[in-house]
C-alpha cells in the first residue's frame, strides 16, 4: 500500500500544526499540486454536462474532479424515481410497525440519543455505466445509528423474516398482472432480510460529511446499506415494517432485477442456456479510471474501485496493447469506501492512448470485460472494464 504526498497533504500537515485543520473540510484544500495539469479525455460524449440537471432531479459526479476519499456534499450524486419530498426535521417521525414487540414512532432526537456511528461509504446507482462516464457514484462520511440497534431497542417478533423500508416519496405505478394493467399510487419501498438488517453495517443516517442531509440526498433520514447498490439505500425514510412474507414492490421485484444467461450459446431461445433472474442488491466488483495528471514529464493515473466490501487483492492498468501493470491502492481506503488507486505512467508518448483498469478481489473474482457480460440482457450492474482514451500533448 502506498501514500502519495501531495501539495494538499503538505498544506493539511501545516494546518494541523497550527490546530486549524479541523476547521477546513477535506474538499476545500487545493485539488492539484503546483504545476499539475489534467490530461484531457477524448472519449467524452458530445453532450456531457455533469452536475445538477436543469430540473434539479439528478446530480451526476464529474469523476475528473475526484481528489480524495470524500465527495463534497454539493457534488454528491443523487437520483430518484418519484418526487423529492421536503420534510420538516423538527416534526419528523420514523414509524416502526408490523411484527415488533412495541410499535413506535421515533423522532430524530430519539435516534440521536442512541449510540451514533460514522461510516465512510462509497456506492453507485445500479444503472451507473460508461454512458454517463460513471457519474452516478460518490463516497461520503455518513453519521447515524445502526439499524440493528433500533430494531433491538423496539423488539422483534420471532416470526419476523423481512424488513421493509418505505420512503416518503410516492407516485403512480402501472402494475401488470397477466395482461391487465392497474394504475395505483404507490410509495417507494425496498426490503432486506431480517438477517441482513441485524448486521452491524446498515445505518439510519442523518448527516453527510458532518452536515445534515439535504432533501435531495434523502434528508432528514435515510438508510445506508454499505456494499449495496444505491436503490437499496432508501431515502426520505418514513416507515420500517417487519413481516414474515417476502415483499414484492415495483423497485424490488420488477424494475430492479438482472437477466443473465448461463451456459449454452447465450441465445434467447437456446435450450442449453439457463436464464437466471436476480434482485439488484450488492455491488459487483468494478474499477474506473477517473483522471490523468501530468507533473512535468511524469503522468499519474487515478481511479477508484467499488464493490461489496470484499477485500481487494489488486488493481492493474494497461496502456494501449501493453501488458497489465500493478497500480497502488491508497492506504486510506476502508472496507466500504471506494478504493482509490494510482498508477505511475512512465514514458508516455505524444498522441492518443487507451487506458483500462481491472480489479481482482481476495476471492479471486476478476472484473469482467464487456464481452464477458454479453449474455446479460439487462443494463443494470454494468461492471465491465471501461477503456478510457486520453490525448498526450
Amino acid at each position: 500500500m502506498s501514500v502519495t504526498i501531495t501539495r494538499r497533504d503538505s498544506l493539511r500537515g501545516a494546518l494541523a500544526a497550527l490546530g486549524a485543520v479541523a476547521l477546513i473540510p477535506e474538499w476545500a484544500l487545493p485539488a492539484l499540486a503546483a504545476g499539475d495539469t489534467d490530461v484531457p479525455f477524448t472519449d467524452l460524449p458530445k453532450v456531457f454536462a455533469p452536475g445538477l440537471n436543469a430540473a434539479g432531479t439528478t446530480r451526476t459526479l464529474d469523476i475528473r474532479k475526484i481528489d480524495g476519499q470524500l465527495t463534497p456534499a454539493d457534488q454528491f450524486f443523487f437520483i430518484q424515481h418519484k418526487n423529492q419530498p421536503k420534510i420538516d426535521a423538527a416534526s419528523y417521525r420514523l414509524k416502526i410497525s408490523g411484527l415488533v414487540k412495541q410499535p413506535a414512532e421515533l423522532s430524530l432526537a430519539d435516534l440521536k440519543a442512541m449510540h451514533t456511528v460514522d461510516l465512510i461509504n462509497g456506492y453507485e446507482c445500479s444503472g451507473n455505466s460508461p454512458r454517463g462516464i460513471q457519474g452516478l457514484s460518490s463516497c461520503g462520511r455518513f453519521t447515524g445509528v445502526p439499524l440493528s440497534a433500533v430494531l433491538k431497542k423496539i423488539g422483534v417478533d420471532p416470526t419476523a423474516r423481512e424488513v421493509v423500508l418505505f420512503g416518503t416519496d410516492r407516485g403512480k405505478e402501472d402494475v401488470v398482472f397477466r395482461g391487465q394493467t392497474f394504475a395505483v399510487d404507490q410509495q417507494f419501498g425496498r426490503s432486506i432480510t431480517l438477517e441482513n438488517a441485524l448486521k452491524p453495517e446498515p445505518i439510519l443516517a442523518w448527516n453527510l460529511n458532518g452536515e445534515p442531509l439535504v432533501f435531495q440526498q434523502g434528508g432528514p433520514l435515510r438508510l445506508i446499506m454499505p456494499g449495496w447498490y444505491g436503490v437499496a439505500n432508501v431515502k426520505w425514510l418514513s416507515e420500517i415494517h417487519l413481516q414474515e412474507e417476502r415483499f414484492l414492490g415495483n423497485y424490488q421485484a420488477r424494475w430492479y432485477r438482472s437477466l443473465v444467461g448461463i451456459g449454452g450459446s447465450g441465445g434467447e431461445m437456446d435450450t442449453n442456456t439457463q436464464w437466471v433472474e436476480n434482485e439488484i442488491t450488492k455491488m459487483h466488483l468494478k474499477s474506473v479510471i477517473a483522471r490523468v495528471r501530468k507533473t512535468g514529464e511524469a503522468h499519474q493515473v487515478l481511479g477508484f474501485v467499488l464493490n461489496d466490501g470484499t477485500p481487494v487483492k489488486s488493481v492493474e492498468v494497461k496502456v494501449d496493447d501493453g501488458s497489465w501493470q500493478p497500480a497502488k491502492l491508497d492506504a486510506k481506503n476502508t472496507r466500504f469506501s471506494w478504493k482509490l488507486f494510482t498508477y505511475d505512467w512512465k514514458g508516455a508518448t505524444a498522441g492518443e492512448h487507451t487506458l483500462v483498469s481491472r480489479v481482482t478481489d481476495a476471492n479471486g473474482m476478476v472484473q469482467p470485460t464487456l464481452d464477458d457480460l454479453k449474455t446479460k440482457k439487462t443494463f443494470l450492474q454494468d461492471n465491465s472494464q471501461f477503456p478510457r482514451k486520453v490525448m498526450i500533448s
